[in-house]
């Protein structure tokens, strides 16, 4: 079963990349496409959690401030 990624519609793109790496790669028969789109996916994860963090920093500090405060639901109940 083929992946949502490599299902998805794909367009050509221009990329300047170092020549002795391409001449290795090819070499290698190392697809560059794939190469560059796992890397660019991981690039985007990354930046986009880094976003949500920093988007959602005072909700997360108060939140945790709450529990250190309060304790979460059951703790007074649980036997652990």
């Amino acid at each position: 079963m083929a992946s949502a990624s490599t299902r998805a519609r794909k367009t050509a793109t221009n990329l300047s990349l170092r020549t002795d790496l391409v001449q290795r790669a090819k070499s290698l028969k190392i697809n560059l496409s794939s190469v560059v789109e796992a890397a660019l996916e991981s690039e985007i994860r990354t930046r986009e959690q880094q976003a949500w963090l920093c988007e959602n920093r005072d909700a997360i500090r108060a939140y945790n401030d709450r529990v250190h405060r309060d304790g979460v639901f059951g703790d007074r109940i649980r036997r652990f």
